[in-house]
């Protein structure tokens, strides 16, 4: 990694936002729209994020799931880097077990390429989907055994990025193109830049290996709040400077929705949760309109869901999310706050950044 990695990866604050603000896109369906109107949805929100001084713009990866349509993060971030100039893209994240580490490489340094010095590469080490769809992508049944490797993996994926498997290593002359191998080759002119590593986590596994590593750390506190400042505790105690960091670094996933008033706002968070239900009880499917969801007759063990789930998302009028934002932030200390919209028309997802933007007197578009 070059030297100024630790200012690829900690980000500026504006406004009057506590610390950088980022996006967390899971692209969305709604019932009676489209994956295509999701995917444009996205070049809206991205390019107001991009306008409006958000620090970066992340995809995740989920699959067999009719509401998300972010499968594939490493497309879905090359559509993006074509519509924007200067906001940091990355995944949110790409599941390493899924994938084998030389294929993450060399789609990471195709879009490093796109878009040079702007590119974050996040991992999980979840599936993101149900264990029938994992085995599905790893065509395996053995699926303990990507999540337990998920460590020797990671040293893979980086040798790939880096291009230095030493002497006598079985990889040692394989290379991910593009990549650093072309920067060393006889009139290679390429940079030899690699997008920096993050590791994503809602527990402490991740949070200990990013903190061992010296690597940043994203928490997905919008579906495991529980473990949100017991995670971000161990990935600090844990921390031991590199050549990427001297210091932690640590962003959350917020689940937050502003709308200009607070029953849109109630109402949009409901229809959410409702999809949450279907797809916790094996009935994954479209995000349901509003109207759905008010007329839906959720059981008492649903409800209890929506409750517990609905009091870790931050909605309400702008005033409101902010409010609640500047709380999580004291309470955390997370370096980063990165939200993540759900509602079921894009209209909404993508009045809600403006909202919020605005309460804190982001940069305006000259």
């Amino acid at each position: 990694m070059p030297a100024d990695a630790a200012e690829e990866i900690r980000g500026t604050a504006h406004g009057t936002a506590p610390v950088p603000l980022s996006v967390l896109d899971l692209v969305t369906v709604g019932a009676g729209r489209t994956a295509t109107d999701a995917l444009r949805t996205s070049v809206d929100i991205v390019r107001l994020a991009e306008g409006r001084g958000f620090q970066r713009y992340w995809v995740a990866e989920h699959h067999s799931m009719p509401g998300v349509a972010s499968s594939s993060p490493a497309v879905i971030l090359a559509h993006l880097a074509a519509h924007t100039d200067r906001i940091r893209l990355g995944s949110g994240g790409v599941m390493l077990p899924n994938h084998a580490p030389l294929v993450i490489a060399e789609q990471f340094g195709t879009l490093e390429a796109m878009a040079p010095g702007r590119v974050d590469l996040g991992l999980g080490r979840a599936p993101g989907t149900d264990g029938a769809t994992a085995a599905a992508l790893r065509r395996t049944e053995r699926l303990n055994e990507g999540a337990d490797d998920f460590p020797q993996q990671l040293a893979e994926l980086v040798r790939f990025l880096d291009d230095d498997f030493p002497d006598g290593h079985p990889y040692a002359r394989i290379h991910a193109v593009p990549g650093p191998v072309q920067a060393t080759s006889p009139g290679g002119v390429q940079s030899a830049h690699r997008p920096p590593v993050w590791l994503l986590g809602s527990s402490g596994f991740s949070a200990r290996l990013a903190g061992t590593l010296g690597l940043p750390f994203a928490f997905a506190h919008h579906f495991s709040a529980q473990n949100t400042i017991p995670a971000l505790d161990l990935y600090r105690e844990s921390f031991r400077p590199s050549a990427v960091l001297d210091a932690p670094y640590a962003l959350i996933g917020v689940s937050a929705l502003a709308t200009d008033d607070e029953k849109e706002a109630r109402m949009q968070v409901l229809a959410a949760a409702l999809n949450m239900v279907r797809l916790r009880t094996g009935r994954p499917g479209l995000v349901p309109t509003p109207e759905e969801a008010e007329a839906y007759d959720f059981s008492p063990m649903e409800e209890e869901f929506v409750r517990s789930w609905n009091a870790n998302v931050i909605h309400g009028t702008a005033d409101e999310v902010r409010s609640g934002l500047d709380d999580l932030h004291k309470r955390t200390g997370a370096d980063e706050l990165m939200l993540t919209a759900n509602a079921h028309g894009g209209d909404v997802r993508l009045r809600s950044y403006e909202l919020i933007a605005d309460a804190y007197g982001l940069p305006t578009p000259a």
